[in-house]
């Protein structure tokens, strides 16, 4: 309620990346203050011993994550987990730093409980972030997700090494490594969803190796059956260890924001209200596919308890937040877990 009252007023008063920027400031500071850490448990605090998760050699204390995008450099994850969060997954970070795409590149649908986005894969860089995560002292599982630097002269061989290098540092950290093959905010037509590009990317990567960190596979929610079947089967010939579902969309069809508004925004990543139904069909079109042998995240439009059982009932193992809090307030992630018990 205080958030509904009091702090999405004055969030939506400002424009859609100066309020995330203000989220992630206050998060980075309740990160480094324990005072501002005990309050948000107080308020937030919420566990129960039938929520706990195990899966890849993982424990997690509840099955509610942060999504990749909220925290692209890793300043937050001490407040995530003192808010709550069972996991948290940081990025997408890239091999080299990135100013990303020209402002304004984010924009709230009020309408749909949605946002769009065209961020461009803005983040401070692998080394950078690695670095800062390396004397992380934390209590859930910490995912890394890793993509492509934006920069469209980086194809073939050389995208597989920019990866590589991302991948390999993410290793040295990371509780799991999520590869997100889908983002569609890169300015390039083609993406790693190509299923020759996918096989070569999983071999340069050789995520089958020993020593390598659990590694997931992201997918867009545009990603029609046929293409999913061919993509899910090179996956599991590399033998992934789950799944998560899903990316943002470039569809616009059913939105409820008139279609001039739409125009005005331009190109972008959907995610939130709007996209759960195909979300959920991506879910459970995965989970006929692996057959329950491998875990799936489920992410896109989860903005209540209903809609967090909606997604687990697709198929989802786990689930992940971020377009939902922007709407809801971190009081969601306590309404979840409360009732999932």
């Amino acid at each position: 309620m205080l958030y509904k009252s009091l702090a999405k007023p004055f969030l939506f008063q400002k424009d859609a990346e100066s309020a995330h920027k203000f989220a992630v400031k206050l998060a980075s500071k309740t990160s480094t203050s324990t005072f501002l850490q005990n309050s948000a448990k107080l308020v937030y605090g919420f566990e129960h011993p039938s929520l706990k998760k195990e899966f890849f050699g993982l424990t997690f204390p509840n099955p509610v994550g942060l999504a990749a995008g909220f925290d692209k450099n890793g300043e937050t994850p001490i407040a995530m987990q003192a808010l709550g969060f069972g996991f948290v997954e940081i990025g997408s970070i890239t091999a080299k730093a990135s100013e990303g795409n020209s402002k304004p590149r984010a924009f709230r649908l009020p309408k749909d409980h949605s946002l769009i986005n065209r961020m461009g894969l803005n983040n401070h860089g692998a080394e950078a972030v690695i670095k800062r995560l390396s004397s992380l002292k934390l209590n859930i599982p910490l995912g890394i997700n890793i993509a492509k630097t934006n920069n469209p002269d980086i194809h073939g061989e050389a995208a597989i090494q920019d990866y590589l290098y991302s991948y390999e540092l993410a290793n040295s950290v990371a509780d799991y490594i999520t590869i997100n093959i889908s983002c569609p905010n890169t300015g390039e037509g083609k993406t790693f969803e190509d299923p020759d590009a996918l096989e070569a990317l999983l071999n340069g990567l050789e995520i089958h190796k020993n020593n390598r960190k659990p590694t997931l596979v992201k997918f867009s929610v545009d990603t029609n059956k046929p293409t999913l079947e061919v993509l899910v089967e090179i996956c599991e010939k590399h033998n992934v260890a789950g799944y998560i579902a899903t990316n943002t969309s470039s569809n616009r069809e059913r939105l409820l924001t008139s279609e001039e508004k739409l125009q005005e925004i331009g190109n972008g990543g959907l995610s939130g209200r709007a996209i759960a139904k195909s979300s959920n069909q991506i879910v459970k079109w995965l989970f006929e596919m692996v057959k329950n042998e491998k875990p799936i995240i489920g992410v896109g439009g989860i903005d209540s308890p209903e809609s967090a059982l909606e997604k687990i009932e697709s198929g989802a193992s786990l689930i992940q937040v971020y377009t939902g809090l922007v709407y809801e307030g971190p009081g969601l992630v306590k309404e979840i877990k409360k009732a999932l018990v």
